[in-house]
């Protein structure tokens, strides 16, 4: 008895520390009474909504972009979290390094002289996409930005500007289809043939996900 005792004492003086701190990182960021977004809990659609409809919203009416579409791409991209983390492309870095030593002479609008003074984590950063819609780093280049800029706070408003350049078009013309397999390919849905994104499933998904953010 004495012994079960003692176990007893001693899981509380574990237990109750990490339940305390715990709570505590629960908490933190408890403002006005509400939970900051960023420790918002739910599936990746609550938590897109609670960390980027505000922000998203804003640029999809400053760039004529459809917001229910920014909104499903986030989810796609980031799953909705903040902050949206990064992903490293071996493949990418390899070829702008390639690049960078003059052995091919250019990786989309990326040429030498733009890697001439950069540093191996340089080409690592621009090898690695970014932000709630995962823009790749080097897509900086053509903005004429940095990859502080597209990873920063100002990430949503750089990520739609992107958008908006680059693949727009497809959103006015009501092209949803195409415009998601372009964000993930650089193509449109092809004619003949399924889906060339990394998940099969991406764009009929990132579709769905439209319908959920139309009310949301």
């Amino acid at each position: 008895m004495k012994r079960n005792k003692r176990i007893r004492i001693l899981l509380v003086l574990v237990i109750l520390p990490l339940l305390m701190v715990f709570g505590v990182s629960l908490w933190k960021g408890k403002k006005g009474g509400e939970i900051d977004p960023q420790y918002f809990r739910g599936n990746a659609l609550e938590r897109a909504h609670a960390n980027y409809s505000e922000s998203i919203r804003e640029s999809a009416e400053e760039y004529d972009v459809s917001y229910e579409y920014l909104m499903a791409l986030c989810v796609l991209e980031c799953g909705g979290r903040m902050p949206a983390g990064k992903r490293y492309e071996p493949g990418v870095y390899r070829r702008l390094k390639q690049v960078k030593e003059g052995k091919r002479s250019n990786y989309e609008q990326v040429k030498q002289r733009h890697l001439e003074f950069a540093s191996d984590e340089a080409v690592r950063n621009l090898s690695t996409s970014w932000g709630p819609f995962q823009l790749m780093g080097y897509k900086c280049i053509g903005m004429d930005v940095t990859v502080s800029d597209i990873r920063g706070d100002d990430a949503v408003e750089f990520g739609v500007q992107w958008i908006e350049d680059e693949y727009g078009h497809l959103l006015r013309a009501g092209r949803y289809k195409d415009a998601f397999h372009y964000h993930n390919t650089g193509r449109v849905y092809p004619s003949v043939g399924g889906p060339r994104t990394h998940d099969p499933k991406y764009v009929s998904k990132g579709l769905s996900y439209m319908e959920y953010f139309k009310d949301h």
